[in-house]
């Protein structure tokens, strides 16, 4: 059973609840209780966060979407749209226990190669990576800090 500890986020009021020996938490987005794994205990707390402390609105917020990389199903653990419908930010959650290497960097560029998202995040809740990928030049920046809702233009 994973037991939480203190992530590299702002601390938020996180619902529990014990039943038998696993722990749940309850996902304010999707209005259930999921099994706490120390990937779960990041990505709400970095919904929470994106929600409460960098003003994204939660309806535009969509959690495990599906995607289809070299036909074989993925999911991406969170997705944001602006209010035109447009997808405006990608984010890959790792557990507190795992490194955040070149490995996860390229998983969420496999899976950006089909979103084709101008806004990452990767984290495992202790460390966190922000780039902003301009297409059209064919580069990536590496930001200091995630920006708030709404982010200056996403050039593509």
């Amino acid at each position: 059973m994973f037991t939480p500890i203190p992530l590299n986020l702002p601390a938020y009021p996180a619902r529990i609840q014990r039943a038998g020996t696993r722990l749940f938490i309850f996902d304010e987005l999707r209005r259930k209780q999921l099994v706490l794994t120390p990937e779960e205990w990041v990505r709400q707390h970095w919904v929470h966060h994106l929600i409460s402390a960098k003003k994204y609105p939660r309806a535009l917020i969509k959690l495990e979407g599906g995607l289809k990389l070299h036909d074989m199903p993925r999911r991406s653990d969170l997705v944001i749209y602006n209010n035109l419908g447009n997808k405006i930010l990608l984010a890959e959650f790792k557990a507190p226990s795992v490194k955040i290497t070149q490995a996860a960097f390229e998983q969420i560029a496999r899976y950006n190669s089909v979103h084709r998202i101008p806004l990452l995040l990767v984290s495992n809740g202790l460390e966190h990576y922000y780039c902003r990928i301009h297409f059209a030049e064919g580069r990536v920046e590496f930001l200091a800090d995630l920006p708030d809702y709404p982010p200056d233009t996403l050039s593509g």
